[in-house]
């Protein structure tokens, strides 16, 4: 998987425009996980798991306080400062975070499998980024500090899942990974959907249109010049207000 995945991430982060408006993209994630945690720690009822939230919760808006510096460094530095580089999100997600989980009404041992999942899924993609980004070293660095501190989520989600649910831990993970393969399955299709429709319009643009024209051409050289006279029958009042 990762043979196959390395040449397309290569590929995405080789343009540095591209790369800096993915790392603020990941900003945008870390922070928005953030306040997620802050939330998970003010519902739980459980004292040990409220500090690990918060603890959490504060690597969350470092991360994104570190993605937002560099990618704003990036960006800066940037000769190709449009947007005309070729969108990619469906083709390599990047970071999903906490996925736009909803906390509010969800019990801990659910969260925590969630979570576990979701910071597997993070320092793997890292790994992966990191080594896709080539002489970056920068750029590198960052991930290299991230992926500390998302081995620690990993864990201790893990590890506080088999704590408080330890009948319920391997049913919750794998309910939460068929969850994910769903979410990950509509992506794809929302994205193939999206490419499709765009070579089917091109298709039609390219094929249906130029006979329309090529007709509506002939029909206009048909076309008197000028004004023309209107029929008596045709220039009578219409009798209404309109």
């Amino acid at each position: 998987m990762l043979s196959l995945s390395n040449p397309l991430q290569k590929w995405v982060w080789k343009d540095e425009a591209r790369r800096a408006r993915r790392l603020l993209r990941f900003a945008e994630v870390e922070a928005d996980g953030g306040r997620d945690l802050v939330r998970a720690a003010e519902l739980t009822p459980d004292a040990r798991l409220r500090r690990l939230y918060l603890h959490h919760a504060q690597d969350e808006r470092r991360h994104a306080d570190i993605f937002y510096r560099r990618g704003v460094e990036l960006l800066r530095a940037s000769r190709s400062n449009d947007e005309s580089s070729p969108a990619s999100e469906w083709l390599t997600p990047g970071e999903r975070g906490l996925d736009d989980v909803q906390v509010d009404g969800r019990a801990d041992d659910v969260l925590l499998a969630f979570l576990h999942l979701s910071e597997k899924a993070a320092a793997r993609d890292f790994v992966i980024y990191r080594d896709a980004v080539g002489s970056d070293s920068a750029t590198r660095d960052v991930f290299e500090n991230v992926l500390r501190d998302e081995e620690f989520h990993m864990n201790y989600t893990r590890r506080e899942l088999a704590r408080i649910s330890p009948e319920r831990q391997r049913a919750l993970l794998w309910r939460s990974r068929l969850g994910r393969l769903w979410k990950g399955y509509l992506r794809f299709a929302v994205g193939l959907a999206s490419v499709i429709g765009t070579i089917i319009l091109t298709l039609q643009y390219f094929v249906l249109l130029p006979p329309f024209a090529w007709v509506a051409k002939r029909a206009a050289k048909r076309e008197k010049q000028g004004w023309v006279a209107i029929a008596a029958e045709r220039n009578r009042p219409s009798g209404g207000q309109y």
